[in-house]
């Protein structure tokens, strides 16, 4: 590898597009066989391909076993190993280690691996890699295992260390590495490197060192074929140590700030009070009231949850029975002086939603005597806790778990996964700060991660072609959801702390340096144009699919020959010198089709008992006309007349036994699976474009939309500015002087802004003379993919507007920008694949009102790569001047 780091030669390599073909998709076997309810986000393929990349056809590769994945407390770790150990079963890989230093993590990644119940389970019902099924086993050690199982040893550092150095029976020993491929996992890794941080070190110290770091590493080197992957959220990089240590092993870095500007956490909002701890107790039952209600009113059911966090045991106890106290004998006069303080604006929100939904003071009393009684509180503060006070608290986001707030120390810091966290009530008001240094505390630091557990993102959405896992309210922060996309943590008045944690925020990710918030709004001059007035947009809708009318499987699918292909298990001698061979003959490999018909009916039942796809309720799903499994097996629309074949040696392939018939029907039902999966869509966009009023669509706010941005330092981010004011200088416009831009400003990104610039450059050129009009698309409309029923909303519509003595001709152009390090992912495709529909085969003339409309997609829009776009742009106004 170069000087630079590993990850700067990886990224770069994908960045100029020269992985290998092998490496631009995530390979089958990973995606397959986790939970298909954990859809991957992009970051997490990218994760897969560098690994695969680094592991397989990176010139360096036998160098590249030490490992550490750089990633977002939230973003998925556990879901990254769970792929990662697919990825390396199917490299030969059987035996896996996976270490923390918490018993609790412990149990809950067992729980993520092992239980196909859990609601957390990490992988598919049936795992089948290479034509194999495997299972997932928990294991002592490695002596009698089973070599076609995926076997894990699960233990702390701790226990590690002290299986390896005093050894117990059937527990784990050196000899287990010494002839077995060994993967380490490491989670929370940054608790493994106590040795590293301590720098230099006597002769004395480095022989006596025992260590917990030097028993993962003696483990690691056992053997050359080792893998030790590492995973963090929180290595200390800025430790010259440390970073020397990862700096040509940090394969992949994602942390907080990427993952919050990828929308996939809580926004995190900090309310100070100068009021009694039970008084700002009170304001979180309000507000986490509040979204119950908000999650209610838009049909989820959502349970949010409080976190009252104190310092001590003692203290948390006396709190837990000063807050049922203050619940219990709570009256709507308490909730009256609350509403009356003008001065709390969130509060103040809370109390008019209520009012909009004829919710009493006195009502809300009895709801919330209800919602934290004594029954839904817990404290979790002894170390005695019981095996079903953990049980709750692992839980709190399943329908039958009914707490409401949650009483804790520091129980819950490190190792705990609740996503319907929405306040955290601080309840103590001490810093602990180096007032000579100006050093972060210790309390504050884990304040701040905690902070960062809690904004892992509640997933929720309340139309289908929503994002489940991101923020969906950032362009519409009025709307009553946002306060679903939001932490909340409750402080005492105390500017030096809050300025400490915020200060801590920013540096750790969670929050971003500076936000504001800006209006777009139309102009008066284009509300008054004719267009605004009596113009439409032409928009499709999205309808679910009627598949009564299909008959069974695609006769594609019906026609593919389906291959098996068995180890003829021969042996041969060869004489290098003479090239004659002595010993056995070589049996020769041959071939004979099958039809699923000529096995047995109970072997083809094994086989798609084996398959979690092929259960009957989820046929329906894709056959509604189906009317048994056995009109599956034997139906001349499904299976009956698929052939498969049997390559393998002559006395194989005439002859099959059972096992071979079972194994090769497996495999040929898992190629037909990813088939109907493959074409399979619940949805598709409307051929067919109806007018909506352009005033309607863009006028509806009449105040205009409220924009909130995260600004980046970062010479090269444009979002949020103005583009009058825009960092590059080439990109400064001053819109109020253009007629043809529908708002007041553009505060897009670089690509945005470079499209702006672009239209006003052909303004003079190709729209030379032309009424034309560029609307930003601010979450205003939104089309639905042909193929797919995917629901975008391209980012700018350009409307031409061309009359002549007998008729008005509008084009309609939708616009989509797009940076180059999007311009290959999934989602643009499927966006670029519609634009280019619309464009080629759907481009289409529509009369509405003596008007006639054109619509039109165009290419996505990258200034580096705008050639194509360019070049279309030009056709369509020859066109028009020809029109």
């Amino acid at each position: 590898m170069s000087n630079t780091s590993l990850l700067q030669d990886v990224s770069s390599i994908f960045r100029r597009q020269r992985e290998p073909e092998e490496c631009k998709q995530v390979k089958d076997w990973i995606v397959s066989n986790l939970n298909s309810k954990f859809k991957l986000r992009p970051y997490q393929e990218k994760t897969f391909k560098y690994f695969d990349y680094v592991s397989t056809y990176d010139p360096d590769k036998e160098n590249m076993k030490h490992l550490m994945f750089h990633m977002a407390t939230g973003s998925g770790k556990t879901l990254i190993m769970a792929g990662l150990i697919l990825d390396l079963y199917e490299k030969g890989y059987r035996n896996f280690i996976f270490f923390v230093h918490s018993k609790a993590i412990i149990e809950k990644t067992r729980d993520n691996f092992l239980n196909p119940v859990s609601s957390k389970y990490l992988f598919n019902d049936t795992i089948s890699i290479s034509d194999q099924t495997t299972e997932i086993k928990e294991v002592e050690n490695f002596e009698a295992i089973n070599d076609e199982d995926i076997n894990i040893v699960f233990t702390t550092i701790q226990g590690l260390h002290t299986k390896l150095n005093t050894p117990r029976e059937n527990s784990l020993t050196v000899e287990d590495f010494e002839d077995k491929k060994i993967v380490l996992l490491s989670d929370e890794a940054h608790h493994i490197n106590a040795e590293t941080k301590k720098g230099k070190k006597t002769k004395q110290e480095v022989e006596a060192i025992s260590s917990w770091e030097c028993t993962v590493n003696k483990i690691f080197k056992s053997n050359p074929n080792n893998y030790l992957l590492e995973f963090t959220a929180t290595i200390d990089l800025k430790n010259p140590e440390i970073r020397g240590k990862y700096n040509d092993k940090i394969i992949f870095d994602y942390q907080l700030k990427e993952f919050r500007e990828d929308l996939y956490s809580k926004e995190v909002k900090v309310l100070q009070a100068d009021m009694k701890r039970y008084d700002r107790a009170l304001q979180a039952v309000l507000l986490s009231q509040y979204r119950r209600k908000v999650f209610a009113h838009n049909k989820l059911q959502i349970k949010p949850v409080i976190l009252f966090k104190s310092k001590t045991i003692k203290e948390s106890k006396t709190f837990y029975n000063e807050f049922l106290s203050g619940i219990n004998n709570l009256t709507s006069v308490d909730l009256e002086k609350i509403n009356n303080d003008d001065r709390n604006l969130i509060l103040k929100k809370v109390f008019n939603y209520f009012d909009s939904y004829n919710i009493t003071l006195e009502n809300l009393v009895l709801e919330l005597k209800d919602e934290f009684s004594e029954n839904k509180c817990i404290s979790v503060d002894s170390k005695n806790d019981s095996e079903e006070k953990q049980l709750l608290i692992n839980s709190l986001e399943d329908e039958n778990n009914e707490i409401r707030a949650v009483f804790a120390v520091d129980k819950l810091n490190e190792g705990w996964d609740v996503l319907n966290l929405f306040d955290i009530v601080r309840l103590y008001n001490t810093r602990d700060a180096n007032y000579k240094t100006g050093k972060v505390g210790k309390t504050t630091m884990s304040e701040a991660q905690l902070i960062g557990r809690g904004a892992r993102y509640c997933p929720f959405k309340i139309s289908e072609d929503q994002s489940l896992y991101q923020r969906k309210y950032d362009s519409d922060i009025e709307n009553d959801l946002r306060i679903c996309e939001e932490l909340y943590y409750h402080s005492a008045h105390n500017p030096e702390y809050i300025s400490e944690l915020k200060k801590t925020l920013i540096e750790t990710g969670i929050i971003p340096k500076k936000t504001i918030e800006k209006k777009l709004v139309l102009k008066n001059s284009f509300k008054k144009s004719e267009l605004y007035n009596y113009g439409v947009i032409l928009v499709n809708e999205r309808r679910e699919i009627d598949r009564k009318d299909v008959p069974g499987l695609d006769q594609k699918i019906i026609n593919e020959i389906y291959q098996k292909k068995f180890k003829t298990k021969h042996t041969s001698v060869q004489s290098l010198t003479s090239y004659t061979s002595e010993g056995l003959v070589e049996d020769k490999t041959e071939s004979i089709k099958y039809k699923f018909t000529s096995f047995s009916h109970p072997i083809i039942r094994k086989a798609l008992n084996k398959l979690p796809f092929y259960r009957f309720s989820n046929l329906k799903k894709y056959f509604p006309n189906l009317n048994s499994t056995s009109e599956f097996i034997n139906g001349e629309n499904y299976l009956k007349e698929i052939e498969i074949k049997f390559i393998g040696s002559k006395s194989q392939v005439k002859n099959p036994s059972p096992d071979m018939k079972l194994e090769a029907s497996i495999t040929a039902l898992n190629e037909i699976s990813k088939l109907i999966k493959k074409d399979f869509s619940e949805f598709r966009g409307t051929e067919t474009f109806k007018p909506k009023a352009i005033s309607n669509i863009f006028g509806g706010d009449k105040e205009g939309k409220t924009l909130k941005f995260s600004i980046d330092d970062s010479i090269n981010k444009e979002t949020g500015i103005p583009q009058i004011n825009a960092k590059s200088p080439e990109l400064r416009i001053n819109l109020k002087n253009e007629d043809w831009y529908a708002f007041n400003e553009n505060y897009g990104t670089s690509e945005e802004k470079y499209l702006v610039k672009f239209v006003k450059e052909a303004k003079d050129e190709f729209l030379k003379n032309k009424n034309f009009y560029l609307i930003r698309n601010q979450k205003h409309f939104k089309v639905y993919t042909f193929n797919e029923g995917l629901g975008f909303e391209p980012d700018f519509v350009m409307f031409v507007i061309e009359k002549n003595e007998d008729k008005t001709l509008y084009r309609q152009i939708f616009i989509e920008p797009k940076g180059e390090h999007l311009l290959g992912n999934d989602d643009s495709n499927k966006k670029k694949n519609f634009l280019c529909q619309l464009r080629e085969k759907y481009e289409m003339d529509v009369v509405f009102e003596n008007k006639e409309f054109r619509l039109i997609g165009m290419p996505l829009f990258n200034e580096k790569k705008k050639e194509q776009f360019e070049k279309e742009f030009k056709r369509i106004f020859q066109d028009t001047n020809t029109s």
